[in-house]
C-alpha cells in the first residue's frame, strides 16, 4: 500500500499526463515539490542519517586538536579569544548548557596547545582530524555519486588549506557581522528593518557562507557557484531553525536531566551534532538536485537502461569525446555528460565503464574523459560490442540450440554488421 501511494506521488510529480488538464498551471509549484519529495525519500532511505551517525563519532575524536590547530591560527592573527565565541555560537542552542560546554571545549584545547600530550598522541589526533576530513568528502562524494577520491597529494595541499584557512575565513565574518559598520548601518532607512536582528542574520549569514563554501570546494568534482549557494542558503537557514528549536526542546525538557543526570549535557551535545551533520548533508544534497535536476525522480534507486538506450548513448558519449579531443575543447566529465543526456550519473557511469574496459575510454586522474586512442582505429562494430558485451555476460554458451531463433538474431546481427562495416569513430567526426 505504501510502495503504491509512493508511486502514485511520484507519478504525480514527475510525469505530465498524470496531472490531468491542470499540469500546465499546477507546474512551478510541482516543480519546487519535488526537492521536499527527493529528500524526504532520501533520509527514508537511510544511507544519510547513517553516514550523519559517523560523523559524530568522528566528530568526537577530531574535535580537541581540529579547535587546538585553529586555535594556534586564530593566535598568530590576534584573534584567538574568537575561538570561545564561535563554538559558544554553536553551542548556543543547548540553553544554559551551552557556557559550561563552552569552557570544557576550550580546556581540552588548552590542554592539546600546551604540550600536555607526548608527541605520538599528538600525531594521533592529527591524524583524526585528517580522517575525519577525508570522511566528509566521502559522504559529499557519494551524494554526488562520485567514486574516485582526490589523491593523496591532493589530499594533503587542500585539507591542510581547509585547516588554515577555515579559521581565518570564520573570523572574517564575525568581524563583519561586529564590525563598526555593520552596527551603523542598524541605524540607516531603509535597511534598520532588515538588520534590526544584526545577530541573527550574521549567525545565518556565517553558517551559510561556510557551508557553501564546502559545498563547493569538498565534493571531488566540478560543482557550480549557483549551486552551492542555494544549497548553503537553504542549510544555513536550516541549521538557524534548527537551532532555535532545540534550544526551545532544552528549555522545556527537564525530564532529560532527571533522567540522564550529569550526562544529560553530553547527551544533548551528542544529538546537536547528529542534527547539525543531517542538515549539512542535505544541503549537500540540495545541491546535487539543483545542478543535477535530472536525478530529482530515481535518487538513489538504479535504474538501468535498455540495450538500445546503452548503445545510443555510448555512441554518443564516444562521438562527443572524440569530437572535442579533435577540436581542443575541454573535456567531458561524468556530471557534464549527465547534463547532456538528461539522466542521472549514476545510470551512465556502466556505459562509460563497458567502453573503459575495452580501452575506447580512458579518464584523467581529475575523471576526464578521452579517447582510448586515434578515433581513426576505432571501429564503429568495435563499440556496440563493448556496449553488448562486457565482464558480467554469462559465457555459457553461444546458442540457444533452437534453430530458428538462432537463425532470426544470427541475421539480424548480421545485417547490423554490414551496414557499420569498415565505418570508424573518424567518419562521425567530419560530418
Amino acid at each position: 500500500m505504501l510502495d503504491a501511494c509512493s508511486n502514485q506521488l511520484r507519478s504525480w510529480l514527475f510525469d505530465e499526463p498524470a496531472r490531468g488538464r491542470y499540469a500546465k498551471h499546477l507546474h512551478p509549484l510541482l516543480k519546487f515539490l519535488r526537492y521536499p519529495y527527493a529528500l524526504l525519500r532520501d533520509i527514508a532511505h537511510g544511507e544519510l542519517t547513517l553516514r550523519a551517525m559517523s560523523l559524530v563519532y568522528s566528530t568526537l575524536l577530531s574535535l580537541a586538536p581540529f579547535l587546538a590547530l585553529a586555535f594556534s591560527v586564530l593566535k598568530g592573527l590576534g584573534h584567538d579569544q574568537d575561538m570561545a565565541v564561535v563554538i559558544y555560537q554553536f553551542l548556543e542552542p543547548m540553553g544554559s548548557n551551552a557556557t559550561e560546554l563552552t569552557a570544557r571545549i576550550m580546556g581540552f584545547v588548552n590542554s592539546v596547545r600546551g604540550g600536555v600530550l607526548g608527541p605520538i598522541s599528538l600525531a594521533f589526533l592529527i591524524y583524526t582530524v585528517i580522517s575525519t576530513i577525508q570522511k566528509v568528502e566521502e559522504c559529499f562524494n557519494f551524494i554526488w555519486q562520485v567514486e574516485k577520491p582526490r589523491s593523496w597529494s591532493r589530499r594533503f595541499s587542500e585539507y591542510l588549506s581547509v585547516m588554515v584557512i577555515g579559521p581565518v575565513f570564520i573570523v572574517a565574518l564575525i568581524a563583519i557581522v561586529n564590525s563598526d559598520s555593520a552596527t551603523t548601518l542598524t541605524r540607516l532607512s531603509p535597511v534598520s528593518w532588515m538588520l534590526s536582528h544584526t545577530r541573527q542574520l550574521g549567525t545565518l549569514l556565517m553558517v551559510s557562507a561556510g557551508m557553501t563554501f564546502l559545498y563547493r570546494f569538498i565534493p571531488n568534482t566540478s560543482v557550480k557557484l549557483s549551486a552551492a549557494l542555494i544549497g548553503g542558503l537553504c542549510a544555513g537557514t536550516a541549521w538557524t531553525a534548527g537551532g532555535y528549536l532545540f534550544a526551545r526542546f532544552v528549555a522545556t525538557s527537564t525530564q532529560t536531566a532527571l533522567i540522564y543526570a550529569g550526562f544529560a549535557i553530553v547527551i544533548l551535545a551528542l544529538i546537536w551534532i547528529y542534527v547539525s551533520w543531517m542538515i549539512l548533508l542535505l544541503g549537500v544534497q540540495i545541491t546535487f538536485y539543483v545542478q543535477h535536476p535530472q536525478s530529482l525522480r530515481s535518487g538513489y534507486r538504479e535504474v538501468h537502461l535498455s540495450a538500445k538506450q546503452c548503445e545510443r548513448f555510448g555512441l554518443s558519449v564516444m562521438y562527443l569525446v572524440a569530437r572535442d579531443y579533435h577540436h581542443g575543447l575541454p573535456h567531458w566529465t561524468l556530471n557534464h555528460l549527465s547534463e547532456r543526456f538528461n539522466i542521472p550519473a549514476a545510470t551512465l557511469k556502466p556505459v562509460l565503464e563497458s567502453l573503459e574496459t575495452k580501452r575506447l575510454l580512458v579518464s584523467t586522474d581529475d575523471e576526464r574523459y578521452l579517447p582510448g586512442r586515434n578515433p581513426e582505429t576505432i571501429l564503429l562494430s568495435e563499440i556496440f560490442d563493448a556496449l553488448r558485451h562486457n565482464q558480467d555476460d554469462w559465457t555459457g554458451g553461444e546458442s540457444s540450440n533452437e534453430p530458428i531463433p538462432d537463425s532470426i538474431t544470427n541475421a539480424a546481427c548480421e545485417a547490423f554488421n554490414r551496414s557499420t562495416e569498415g565505418r570508424s569513430l573518424a567518419d562521425l567526426l567530419v560530418k
